[in-house]
């Protein structure tokens, strides 16, 4: 444990919490982390630091709100939509000051990272199930027509399918023996000038990047009850799932003796 106090200022959070390889990240930092939640995150970290609370117990907190973002889905009316869309930037909010506690504690730890991975995986993987099934009418009514749960279940496979790809990247490295990989965009560049440019477009159009809860939680917002999000959902996140595998084989992600810290 760490032997800072219980008590710091904001800008001592900022400075031992925040380091710039944390929030300078190329992958890992989320964008509403950037715009705005890094900027309040502090105040609710120094609220948490005077209690009790882990730094895995705040995570235990972000998974219990991602399950509510589904949860909150199955609510009738608007009212529902909007406080999936109020939960999901109340997760990463979780998100950032589950790691600043434990920055500050000193107690970043495997578990810590697992119970991350496990929050994200279960939310983000959820949200379109419970969506289908609240354009399908369910609770308040029976489900006759399975065919947007089916859709649904597909995209939450596919997206369990696309975060599996990243950790499956770390384990390769890993169980060959080689150094964990470097979180630059030099590493994850297409070695081939042909899939450099297919890649190209998606740097502006980061399709990818659709299926994580803020964006799915957004787009519900905008085009609310509307059953092409599902139609034209499961498209995309095949186009998704089979470009990142494209993408990591022709990387040099899992070279053996490059991409390392």
């Amino acid at each position: 444990m760490s032997d800072r106090p219980a008590n710091p200022t904001i800008l001592q959070i900022r400075e031992i919490s925040q380091p710039p390889s944390v929030t300078g990240r190329s992958n890992a930092e989320h964008w509403v982390a950037d715009f705005y939640l890094r900027k309040i995150s502090p105040y609710l970290t120094r609220l948490l630091l005077k209690t009790p609370i882990t730094a895995n117990g705040v995570t235990y907190l972000m998974i219990a709100t991602g399950l509510s973002i589904s949860a909150a889905l199955l609510l009738p009316g608007y009212k529902g939509i909007l406080l999936a869309l109020f939960l999901s930037q109340l997760q990463m909010l979780w998100d950032c000051c589950d790691g600043e506690i434990a920055r500050w504690r000193s107690t970043q730890s495997p578990k810590g990272i697992f119970l991350d991975r496990v929050a994200h995986y279960l939310t983000e993987s959820l949200i379109p199930i419970a969506f289908a099934l609240r354009l399908a009418g369910w609770p308040e009514n029976e489900i006759t027509d399975w065919r947007l749960p089916f859709l649904a279940a597909l995209i939450s496979i596919a997206i369990l399918l696309n975060k599996g790809f990243n950790d499956a990247v770390h384990v390769s490295r890993a169980l060959s023996g080689v150094g964990k990989l470097s979180d630059s965009k030099e590493v994850g560049a297409p070695v081939k000038s042909w899939l450099r440019v297919l890649k190209a477009p998606f740097k502006v159009i980061a399709v990818q990047r659709l299926f994580h809860s803020v964006e799915m939680s957004i787009i519900i917002a905008i085009f609310g009850d509307n059953q092409a999000l599902i139609e034209i959902g499961i498209y995309v996140a095949l186009f998704v799932t089979i470009g990142h595998l494209l993408s990591i084989l022709g990387s040099r992600k899992l070279d053996g003796n490059r991409a390392t810290k």
